[in-house]
């Protein structure tokens, strides 16, 4: 991995950093640091840990995978000065004991290709570098290097399950100046992805718009609308034009609550993608709550056309489809996932169980496959936590394998 950033967010970055001159009026007290020395000087500072043990099993493999890895990150955000302020995050992932993996994309040496992908390669990586200019509630700017979670990071998100996380550099504005509404807008230029700059899996350039426009429409709910116009430079099957609506809020049932999610999405190919294809998605999910007890079920469905799959390159993708990661790329005949979920918590655990099954959008090919995830976490304290997880994929279709992983996880926040 490289601290390399992107030139025209770097040109912004300079530009800003002269918009940050001495020659700016100072501000009236208790508007910040009354001076840039004293802004940086009285910031804070945060480290995290976090270590992780992956196992994978998986058919295609004679080996298992065995990882422990362990990611210490270090962040300092500035006092506010003139309404400005800066935010610069390094994370550092290491190899601890067992590294029997193949951390994919390149990032491993040939002699690891026998075990199956954990996709936590070592390596050093500025994760965040911007400047924030925040005049009030209702605007801020970001520009440089920075973290974007979009709604629950179906389409945009940060996927911070993995040790490197991803992240943009561009240009974001947020305005909540409107009644019951919320805007946020981003110009991309390069997307730092979990592999590290160091492969070409790992930095995509881009030429990416992103909108998002949130409106409440009562104290229960809300709709989203969003625009997201992908230029990828470097990979262009991701290069894509997508158009949605979601609609989420709640209402009373029974002695509990049932909180309600709707979301529908056309995709085109854009730019330089290589093939022409206009598919659908479509989720539809309620998870009823009662006290310590969640039940809940959904089906979502990632449409096909002209052989290509709905494309969500910019997605936290661990979070949907499954743990055990099979449907990172949507396979050619689309994806058909309808789910169960349980959740229970008795201080001071979490658990959460949940089924899935699996299966083309279209044609008349055979079942994908089914799977099961379970969940145990709690916290050991004010800083530390604990979980344990584990997916178990049962393939039904000869283009899959079946997976078993699990993982033990340790965090530690100073």
């Amino acid at each position: 991995m490289n601290y390399s950033i992107s030139k025209r967010v770097f040109a912004c970055g300079v530009l800003a950093t002269i918009m940050l001159s001495p020659t700016t009026p100072a501000l009236a007290d208790g508007e910040g640091a009354k001076d840039l020395a004293t802004a940086i000087a009285s910031g804070d500072a945060n480290v995290d840990l976090r270590y992780r043990y992956e196992f994978v099993d998986q058919d295609s493999f004679a080996k298992n995978a065995n990882a422990s890895t362990l990611r210490l990150r270090l962040n300092y955000k500035t006092d506010s000065w003139r309404k400005w302020s800066g935010f610069v995050e390094f994370d550092q992932v290491m190899e601890v004991v067992a590294n029997n993996f193949n951390s994919g994309s390149g990032t491993s040496t040939g002699d690891r290709d026998q075990y199956p992908v954990v996709a936590d390669p070592n390596g050093t990586d500025l994760n965040q570098l911007y400047l924030q200019y925040a005049p009030n509630d209702d605007w801020s700017t970001r520009i440089g290097r920075q973290r974007i979670l979009l709604d629950d990071q179906r389409f945009v998100g940060g996927v911070g399950w993995r040790q490197n996380e991803q992240t943009y550099d561009g240009l974001s504005l947020q305005y909540g100046g409107f009644e019951k509404t919320k805007v946020f807008y981003s110009y991309i230029t390069n997307v730092n992805r979990i592999y590290g700059n160091d492969v070409a899996a790992g930095d995509h350039k881009q030429d990416t718009h992103l909108l998002n426009v949130s409106v409440g429409l009562s104290d229960d709910w809300n709709i989203v609308g969003y625009t997201y116009l992908i230029d990828n430079d470097d990979f262009a099957a991701f290069s894509t034009n997508t158009y949605g609506l979601r609609v989420n809020g709640g209402v009373a049932l029974g002695e509990g609550k049932l909180a309600i999610l709707g979301d529908v999405a056309r995709q085109s190919d854009a730019a330089n993608a290589p093939a022409s294809f206009n598919a659908g998605y479509f989720r539809l999910q309620g998870q009823w709550t009662r006290k310590d007890w969640t039940l809940g079920v959904g089906f979502e469905s990632l449409g096909s056309d002209n052989g290509q799959g709905f494309r969500t390159p910019l997605a936290t993708l661990h979070a949907f489809n499954g743990w055990a990661d099979q449907f990172l790329g949507t396979p050619a005949a689309g994806l058909d996932d309808m789910y169960l979920t349980v959740g229970y918590k008795i201080k001071p655990w979490s658990f959460q169980a949940s089924y899935h099954d699996f299966s083309p959008e279209t044609g008349s090919g055979p079942d994908y496959g089914s799977e099961i995830d379970l969940s145990a976490g709690r916290n050991l304290g004010d800083r530390y936590g604990l979980l344990l997880k584990l997916a178990a994929f049962n393939a039904d279709s000869p283009s899959f394998q079946d997976t078993t992983k699990a993982w033990l996880m340790l965090t530690a926040a100073f």
